[in-house]
């Protein structure tokens, strides 16, 4: 287990304990006493710790290399899933993966950004940004789930799309653009579920549902705190501060309504049981798929554009002030 730098007392005490786990002493009782001092202190100190994160330290989270990415997900969560290859414009985006499933006997159309767990699998993956083909792999996929009626569910996890030089060329704007304008008007229930990083137009490129969930220790704004520090400051030593201020946390966005809800995930992160942070997910698109499909296409549509219509403040300005 991979331990962040705010989690350090917890993981010197968990060292402490393995140590004495690991003594040859032929009375138990000797060392049993101490080894559950230890457990409820440390019990207590992760309490503490993970009540009172600040936004920098979700953000930390969000990236903790053993998070369970989206194949995970799909793994704990579907049944006979086929995964769909290429955009039949470019190539296969492997920075994007999606396909057909099942969840509890529902067909589902299911995608997300898939990170690596090693450098060669990382480098393949492009640490989940996608290129246009990613984005128009992702739209046809959706396009079949509302051929044959299925709906879709997204999963986001991105640092952002992929700033390459071959991206540009091949219309990374246009690829995330005409995605936006496609999922505005499809005629099947679109459920998105932040499931770690939600950075920029990378992510909302496959993010615009009737119903938006981002798990509890995720983000999700239209730019990195260190991006943010950089323009500001000129530097990233202020990633803290820009965090502070972006409010890209789940509770942050709940207050701001630009989501519908937030998915408990275990004390201290979803990587702590990968299996129950599943089952939260799973728990919470049966209940959006049974409420989304009792709608009708055009309620469905309607809603979808409501939703993102009614996001934001705004003040009208009279005449007067015009003329001003």
């Amino acid at each position: 287990m991979q331990y962040l730098d705010f989690e350090q007392p917890i993981a010197d005490l968990e060292e402490k304990i393995k140590e004495l786990r690991s003594l040859s002493i032929a009375d138990e009782e000797v060392l049993s006493p101490e080894i559950e001092r230890l457990e409820n202190r440390v019990d207590e100190l992760r309490e503490s710790i993970f009540s009172n994160l600040t936004r920098w330290q979700r953000v930390q989270l969000a990236r903790h290399p053993e998070r369970p990415y989206t194949l995970d997900y799909i793994e704990r969560i579907t049944d006979n899933f086929v995964e769909i290859h290429g955009d039949r414009y470019q190539s296969d985006d492997k920075a994007i993966v999606g396909g057909f499933a099942t969840i509890e006997g529902q067909s589902v159309v299911i995608m997300g950004h898939q990170k690596g767990r090693d450098t060669e699998s990382r480098q393949f993956r492009r640490f989940g940004m996608a290129n246009p083909e990613g984005y128009r792999k992702a739209y046809r996929l959706m396009k079949l789930g509302e051929k044959f009626d299925i709906p879709v569910i997204t999963l986001l996890d991105t640092p952002g799309a992929y700033p390459g030089l071959e991206a540009e060329e091949r219309g990374q704007a246009e690829a995330i653009a005409k995605n936006l304008k496609m999922m505005a008007t499809l005629k099947v229930p679109i459920i998105s579920v932040v499931i770690g990083e939600g950075a920029s137009g990378g992510a909302i490129g496959i993010g615009m549902g009737n119903e938006v969930y981002m798990m509890e220790n995720t983000w999700y704004s239209v730019i990195s705190p260190e991006s943010c520090s950089s323009i500001l400051w000129k530097t990233w030593d202020y990633k803290e501060q820009a965090a502070a201020v972006l409010k890209l946390t789940a509770e942050d966005l709940d207050e701001l309504k630009v989501i519908d809800g937030i998915i408990k995930e275990p004390l201290g992160g979803a990587h702590r049981n990968p299996d129950r942070s599943a089952k939260a997910v799973k728990n919470q698109l049966l209940a959006s798929l049974s409420r989304l499909k009792e709608m009708s296409e055009n309620e469905l549509v309607a809603a979808r554009i409501d939703k993102y219509s009614q996001m934001g403040e705004w003040e009208i300005a009279s005449k007067a002030k015009t003329e001003q």
